[in-house]
């Protein structure tokens, strides 16, 4: 008989010395370039009409709104916020883990925002170019998430459903077992039924490939002003909604409503998707921009 596949994947990439590199931290470091090169590619074809230097200043200011962004928007989003005056410290402790989606894009659009000034550039304009190469950050995060064993989702019979050791860890049942006794029960059949979606490889495909293909075909013929903003957040809004119902919420917030479905992603979906479409249905009358 077959059994689930039991998501056990080291962390960590490779050691230099007493320093760990992790897988999670790779991804960052690949998504910011994958999404450096690619927009170089299109800034020397014109898309954006800047040198070389802004757009490099345009790749670090980015960067550091989502590292930024993220970090505050999961303290704020996600943690009780008494960590402000009982341990304000706690901000400043990645390592514990702990980035948010939304808090990253709140951070990009800031970020955006004043190199858009600086260069005097049209604020949609930037947002519009840096869209299509977002969703290589988006989808590597969530292969990230998935080599650490976390963010999974419910329960399932699917034959694809996956087991995660740190969930199994969270029930009392299996509180006092490490990993090497877990895939003993494992081999035997016994946590079979404790399957769950691998929601992060959903979101992998859907926030990641899927959102990537559409908004990078989308992209090569020069759009109208909002359309591409507008297109990214409709997407990514419904798509997290969606896997939002096949995933665990967050253990320390849990759900909303006490119906059993409504997440604290959902919550920052649904803005995402009001705006989505309030910027498609701007863009009807905008001009596209011409290429440099």
């Amino acid at each position: 008989m077959t059994h689930p596949f039991f998501v056990d994947i080291d962390p960590v990439a490779f050691r230099l010395g007493p320093v760990a590199v992790h897988w999670y931290g790779l991804m960052y470091l690949l998504g910011f370039l994958g999404a450096w090169w690619l927009g170089e590619r299109r800034r020397r074809a014109g898309r954006l009409a800047v040198g070389k230097e802004a757009f490099a200043d345009l790749a670090f200011y980015t960067m550091m709104g989502v590292i930024v962004g993220g970090r505050v928007g999961y303290m704020l989003f996600y943690v009780s916020l008494d960590w402000i005056w009982r341990d304000p410290l706690a901000l400043f402790r990645v390592w514990d883990g702990g980035m948010s989606f939304h808090g990253g894009l709140l951070g990009v659009l800031a970020a955006g925002l004043w190199w858009s000034r600086r260069q005097r550039v049209r604020f949609f304009d930037t947002v519009d170019f840096v869209a299509p190469l977002v969703p290589i950050g988006l989808g590597l995060g969530r292969l990230g998430n998935f080599i650490n064993g976390e963010l999974w989702g419910h329960v399932t019979d699917k034959p694809w459903g996956m087991i995660f050791p740190h969930a199994l860890q969270l029930d009392p049942r299996f509180a006092s077992m490490d990993v090497a006794q877990l895939k003993a029960q494992y081999a035997s059949g016994a946590l079979d039924a404790y399957a769950r979606h691998p929601s992060q490889l959903y979101e992998f495909a859907l926030e990641g490939v899927v959102m990537f293909a559409v908004l990078w075909l989308y992209s090569r013929k020069p759009r109208r002003r909002y359309a591409l903003s507008g297109l990214f957040a409709l997407l990514y809004g419904c798509f997290r909604f969606g896997v939002e119902f096949v995933r665990e919420p967050d253990v320390q917030l849990g759900y909303l409503l006490g119906t059993g479905w409504l997440t604290m992603g959902q919550v920052l979906s649904l803005p995402l998707i009001a705006v989505g479409l309030f910027l498609l249905w701007l863009s009807r009358r905008q001009p596209a921009p011409q290429q440099a």
